[in-house]
């Protein structure tokens, strides 16, 4: 008997495998694809959520910091697949902000009120102001500034309770963090963005790595006070914090950062 040979392809029709390959890598559904890993974000904070409601403060932060690695990829992921020009039905930009609030904002005042961390009235204090503040710096058009950077403190209070979580400082250190960052947030200092600030970035985004290391680290051993994670936190944290603003101290091309 013979052996059944493939025909060959017909010019102008394309094989049944080219078409496959050519629906699932269309820049429309790439697009799609985007939309839906950010909106996954959503699914992690009602798990980080559950978990803080039920105290389980370690794995509420492993959630969360899963929603931040989500939140880091899915901007250059958007910005490579055009995702406002191949499917605009949905809006990237609100989607994000929604879920950015959830799991920077609501979640980690929350876990500071309920965790004990600032007692009495310095919590009600704390998640009146978090929550306040944060909302109106989420809609100020103003938030972004030239170079990508942040105009003023960037709501990122999931970072922030997560090294306080850590460190446990005394109440009036953790509500003094909390009351500067929040003025900070209406203030002309700058905060970089690891990712898209391009200045430093070589530095800005290895640290930022490092940081998010140190802190599944800290979060994995139910912050354990003698783990090293801790030191890792306080350094990349003081980076992050303060890079921006030094490099609006030092001028670069004969301006200012």
């Amino acid at each position: 008997m013979k052996p059944r040979t493939r025909a060959p392809d017909l010019p102008g029709i394309a094989s049944p495998g080219l078409l496959r390959h050519d629906f699932f890598m269309t820049p429309r559904l790439k697009a799609l694809s985007v939309h839906l890993l950010t909106a996954a974000g959503a699914v992690l904070a009602m798990l980080a959520m559950l978990a803080a409601v039920n105290g389980e403060w370690s794995l509420m932060f492993l959630w969360l910091l899963g929603a931040l690695i989500v939140d880091g990829v899915d901007g250059p992921l958007a910005r490579r697949y055009q995702v406002k020009k191949h499917w605009p039905t949905y809006d990237g930009v609100l989607l994000d902000l929604i879920i950015d609030y959830l799991t920077y904002v609501f979640i980690p005042a929350f876990a500071l009120f309920r965790s004990g961390l600032l007692p009495g009235w310095t919590g009600w204090i704390a998640i009146i102001v978090i929550t306040y503040a944060s909302v109106l710096y989420f809609a100020d058009t103003r938030m972004k500034t030239k170079d990508c950077s942040f105009a003023g403190f960037p709501a990122s209070w999931n970072m922030v309770v997560l090294v306080l979580f850590a460190w446990q400082p005394n109440f009036w250190i953790t509500l003094g963090v909390v009351v500067v960052l929040a003025a900070a947030m209406f203030s002309n200092l700058k905060f970089v963005h690891p990712v898209r600030t391009a200045r430093w970035r070589t530095v800005s985004l290895p640290v930022a790595l490092v940081w998010t290391g140190c802190a599944f680290w800290a979060a994995w051993v139910d912050f354990d006070p003698d783990s090293w994670a801790h030191w890792g936190l306080i350094l990349s944290s003081a980076y992050l914090l303060g890079v921006g603003i030094v490099q609006q101290m030092l001028p670069r091309n004969g301006t200012a950062a």
